[in-house]
């Protein structure tokens, strides 16, 4: 049986649009009543149904798709496929409208409107009502793919969908239990979160609806049985702390032939050498040695494709005096020798 990878065909579609330029007109948004990006076209595409439809936003530094599932009334699944830095939303949304992301790849920031920065990696799950995030997600590695699942929440406790109808769970429970006194509530990667959603991300065509309307279901169950007290949350950190480590991420990748060290950089940006490193990890998913490691051997892949610079000049360009440290470094990341990268890159 063929199947249809959602993320992967919205990736193909994005990569088309990216690759011839431009974007759609900029309308106001009718259909989706939960999220009004700022963004966001009209429907790239949609089913006779409204069951269906596929969003393209232009966020200024990239792009991104939304396909957008009405499962159940006032359920809604988003698959999420950005190539860009971040979007924004228009404001003012019901505070009965409950969010619940899912990150497959790269990482997805919400700042809450506290100030305080939430981060998810790979894998974690994050539930909040809409009107306690400012209007805006970033993704701090311009790569995103995940699932949202968007429910108001009156709207669902009226339509329940049947299990829990059958079950007597109360819905509406749901915002005081993960989201009590504006909260946001953060569950780590876990075999429970990877076996609900994996399945998510490739569905046969033909069994889509109701394969999503059981996912729902059982997702919603799962969170109905989460015991919040058990869960470890993730750190929060302050908007100031973040936007100074936004500035010092931006000052290392600009210009790869300089390494400042930690002490010399909390010594410049007046920033605590842990809260430094701690802040760093928590947006970027990785420390500052091992996140700038990898940076610089992927600009060298990216060079090693794209031009005819000698290996030697290359990795003089992204931090390496040394070939033979580069080489292992490549290989480390690549696994693969840069002279072989760049002659299966050529045959390609």
């Amino acid at each position: 049986m063929e199947k249809t990878y959602v993320i992967k065909d919205a990736e193909k579609v994005l990569v088309y649009q990216i690759e011839q330029g431009g974007t759609q007109e900029r309308k106001p948004m009718k259909k989706i009543p939960i999220k009004y990006m700022k963004e966001m076209s009209l429907p790239t595409t949609r089913d006779s149904e409204g069951y269906c439809a596929l969003y393209k936003m232009d966020c200024g530094d990239g792009l991104g798709l939304m396909t957008v599932y009405q499962v159940y009334p006032g359920i809604q699944v988003i698959y999420n496929d950005f190539e860009a830095a971040g979007c924004e939303w228009e404001e003012n949304l019901d505070r009965d409208i409950l969010e619940i992301n899912h990150c497959r790849e790269g990482r997805e920031g919400s700042r809450l409107l506290s100030g305080s920065c939430l981060y998810l990696g790979e894998g974690d799950l994050s539930i909040h009502t809409m009107d306690n995030c400012a209007p805006e997600m970033s993704f701090p590695l311009r790569h995103y793919r995940g699932i949202s699942v968007l429910i108001n929440l009156k709207m669902a406790a009226e339509t329940p969908p049947e299990i829990l109808s059958e079950s007597g769970i109360d819905i509406l429970k749901f915002k005081e239990k993960f989201c009590h006194d504006g909260n946001c509530f953060i569950m780590r990667a876990k075999d429970e979160i990877e076996h609900i959603f994996s399945e998510l991300y490739s569905v046969p065509e033909c069994l889509q609806r109701p394969y999503l309307k059981l996912k729902v279901q059982e997702l919603l169950l799962f969170l109905c049985m989460v015991d919040v007290s058990k869960e470890k949350q993730r750190t929060q950190y302050t908007s100031p702390q973040v936007e100074l480590v936004k500035e010092i991420h931006k000052r290392l990748t600009a210009n790869l032939q300089e390494r400042p060290t930690i002490e010399e950089l909390s010594k410049e940006y007046l920033i605590n050498t842990a809260t430094l490193k701690d802040t760093f990890k928590g947006i970027y998913g990785q420390p500052i040695g091992a996140y700038m490691k990898e940076y610089r051997i992927r600009q060298a892949a990216d060079l090693l494709r794209q031009t005819r610079v000698s290996i030697a000049e290359i990795a003089s360009q992204v931090g390496y005096e040394n070939q033979s440290k580069f080489a292992s470094a490549f290989r480390d990341i690549m696994k693969i020798a840069p002279a072989e990268y760049r002659k299966q890159s050529s045959d390609e």
